[in-house]
């Protein structure tokens, strides 16, 4: 699919940087690396890692450290943060980061952005964070796209790297909140339909409604966030989509606890697992065509520029097959 998208529309990946049951963060690495790899060659647009703390199955908590990583092992796919929690840091630490990544990967770092802690209210005293600084996050990406520009806020204070490289940044969301941040700085938007699909349509439409257009954008532009299962039949597509919804009622219920099949199907019955897989409204499960035609759909649904799909199955190998059938569907369209 060499310079092709996959559907209509550009595609992207999230990697969550799962750490397998029995694997190991290095494990984890070198599955991204796999993934990145593949993406690359079949023409995927960009890949994104996202900023989590304190949790035993997620490696991407050093989420520029990963990045540079996977940019020295891949040639051509865009690499960026989805995102960064800028509360948690310093505006002037992430252009430093950042800037360092532009200059070693010219033309290939993105920098999104968002305001959640990306943990739990002990990781945030661990992190020194305080509570209320999710209150300065429009401030703070001000001051964050100044270092980037060369224009500082800060008088005689500049980032080195950073200073003039532009790095795009994106505001990342899951309510209105983000939509009417991202339109007034006219910055793309991100929202995080695969996990949070309840404010979609409302958000989109403010943020188009509002939009500002800035030197950075002078249209609107949304990405819109979904699972994606792909597999030769629909039927191992459903029992990969199943492994992966076992891991994410685990993850989210267990506390650490290592569930049998039998628990973790019994929890995702459960009024609270029902809520968890309410998070993932948004799945493309099924062969090839099925998924191209959900794809498609959600993205007319989601009025969306690009879409960025999280690869969802219960096996490496599997994800990787996502990966390649999402694109293989762009040779027959």
């Amino acid at each position: 699919m060499k310079g092709r998208s996959p559907v209509s529309l550009p595609i992207s990946i999230l990697d969550l940087a799962h750490i397998a049951e029995g694997g190991t963060a290095r494990d984890s690495f070198d599955t991204s690396l796999a993934m990145a790899r593949s993406a690359d060659e079949l023409g995927f647009r960009r890949i994104w890692y996202a900023e989590h703390h304190n949790m035993a199955t997620i490696a991407s908590s050093a989420t520029s450290v990963l990045i540079a990583h996977i940019a020295a092992h891949t040639t051509r796919i865009r690499l960026g943060a989805g995102g960064v929690m800028l509360p948690n840091h310093a505006p002037l630490t992430i252009a430093e980061q950042f800037g360092t990544l532009e200059t070693l990967h010219p033309g290939r770092i993105d920098l999104g952005l968002g305001r959640a802690p990306g943990s739990d209210q002990n990781t945030m005293r661990a992190l020194r964070r305080d509570p209320s600084s999710a209150e300065s996050f429009p401030q703070d990406v001000l001051e964050l796209q100044g270092y980037l520009t060369g224009n500082s806020r800060i008088p005689g204070v500049d980032a080195t790297p950073g200073k003039g490289t532009n790095v795009p940044l994106y505001i990342l969301g899951s309510s209105l909140f983000g939509a009417k941040l991202a339109a007034a700085l006219g910055l793309p938007y991100s929202f995080a339909s695969h996990f949070a699909p309840n404010a979609l349509e409302d958000a989109v439409a403010a943020y188009r409604r509002e939009f500002t257009p800035s030197d950075q954008l002078q249209e609107p532009y949304v990405i819109a966030g979904v699972n994606v299962t792909a597999a030769e039949t629909t039927e191992q597509a459903r029992e990969q989509a199943h492994l992966s919804r076992r891991r994410m009622v685990a993850q989210l219920l267990a506390r650490g606890r290592t569930l049998t099949p039998e628990e973790a199907d019994a929890a995702l019955e459960s009024p609270a697992g029902r809520q968890v897989m309410q998070m993932a409204t948004y799945s493309a499960v099924g062969d090839p065509g099925e998924v191209r035609h959900y794809l498609d759909r959600f993205a007319e649904h989601a009025k969306a520029d690009e879409l960025i799909i999280a690869p969802q199955a219960g096996t490496v190998e599997a994800r990787l097959r996502t990966l390649e059938l999402v694109a293989a569907t762009a040779d027959g369209a």
